[in-house]
């Protein structure tokens, strides 16, 4: 019997169902994990969490996932027109309902599957949901793959992504006997496949919707802190940015970078997203967004840059606004992942 490699695609994760006390139960695991949240003394964290924010932001939270879930065929098939143009594979209406992040990843693992082919094994575990880290791994260890490569679909690295999957990881072989050789991909936002990727999405783009005054990247924020700890993230997304900005042959005026989804009031990465867009809308009429460090499409660009950060650009006068999806299954990506898979 031919031997087989175990390929696991991590993500962050989604609440089960976008009510309130779903997204409590996923959010007090996101935000209860010290890589997450690096508050010091942790009993003090343990009180804000549990007696501020899990009894607030929840139900604001679920109306967020609420305005984006698929609940029908007519959600399913306004979002196979928008977010999965170019699919390497043929999608059902069927895979579309409920959670867009984890119909977006469960056919991402479809289509790298048949990409790879049968000497691959591919499964998805959610850092903090189902299917979860270990469900994915418990698929591989019954399929009797020979190696694992754990591909987390972080392009840029942040340890509150890429290191706290591996966190996971070893926490899940931690009272195995035996326990396989295992490849754990830290990042890709160099790789030449994902930058084509990229340009590839944005060309496209344009032949539908012509060309921008200007290109905004935003990327997930993340606390300033972090950063000035060591954390390499910020540099990694204008590495990408700088690079894919090359690929599109555009000066330095005709793009730039942000930084969306900050919470609280401690300093993030800046500049900030819609303080950005707010700003372009009174200079730039035509601005098209996209999101380089997002694998799939989710809560945080489909409401917060497709339609929040959409109104925040119309409201200062901007005229055109279109958001480039994410890479998701189209093509391209599934060729880089491939690419980056094999180079294991």
């Amino acid at each position: 019997m031919p031997q087989k490699i175990g390929v696991l695609l991590t993500n962050l994760g989604t609440p089960e169902a976008p009510r309130t006390e779903a997204v409590r139960r996923y959010l007090r695991e996101f935000l209860g994990d010290r890589r997450v949240v690096e508050f010091k003394p942790r009993w003090l964290w343990w009180c804000i969490l549990n007696g501020l924010i899990l009894t607030t932001r929840p139900r604001s939270s679920a109306k967020a996932y609420q305005a984006i879930w698929v609940q029908n065929d007519v959600q399913a098939k306004q979002m196979q027109e928008t977010y999965l143009q170019d699919s390497a594979i043929s999608v059902s209406l069927p895979e579309l309902h409920g959670s867009p992040l984890l119909s977006m990843n469960r056919l991402q693992v479809k289509a790298l599957q048949q990409y790879l082919g049968d000497g691959y094994v591919v499964s998805l575990g959610m850092r903090y949901a189902k299917p979860s880290i270990v469900d994915g791994l418990m698929e591989l260890r019954q399929a009797k793959v020979v190696r694992v490569i754990v591909l987390p679909l972080y392009p840029q690295y942040s340890t509150t992504t890429v290191a706290t999957s591996f966190d996971a990881i070893t926490s899940a072989f931690a009272h195995c006997r035996v326990v396989p050789p295992l490849d754990f991909i830290m990042g890709y936002h160099d790789h030449p496949a994902y930058i084509m990727a990229l340009q590839c999405s944005v060309e496209r783009h344009w032949r539908e919707h012509g060309k921008p005054d200007q290109l905004l990247l935003s990327f997930h924020g993340l606390p300033q802190r972090c950063v000035d700890r060591g954390d390499p993230y910020q540099k990694q997304c204008y590495r990408t940015a700088e690079l894919l900005a090359q690929a599109l042959k555009l000066d330095q005026t005709q793009w730039q970078v942000s930084f969306q989804s900050r919470v609280g009031k401690q300093p993030w990465l800046q500049p900030y997203t819609d303080k950005t867009l707010a700003v372009l809308g009174k200079t730039h009429p035509h601005v098209q967004v996209i999101c380089p460090g997002f694998a799939a499409d989710c809560l945080e660009t489909i409401e917060e840059i497709d339609q929040e950060n959409r109104k925040v650009f119309y409201q200062a006068g901007g005229r055109t606004f279109s958001y480039i999806p994410a890479l998701n299954i189209t093509t391209p990506h599934i060729k880089a992942l491939a690419t980056i898979v094999n180079a294991k």
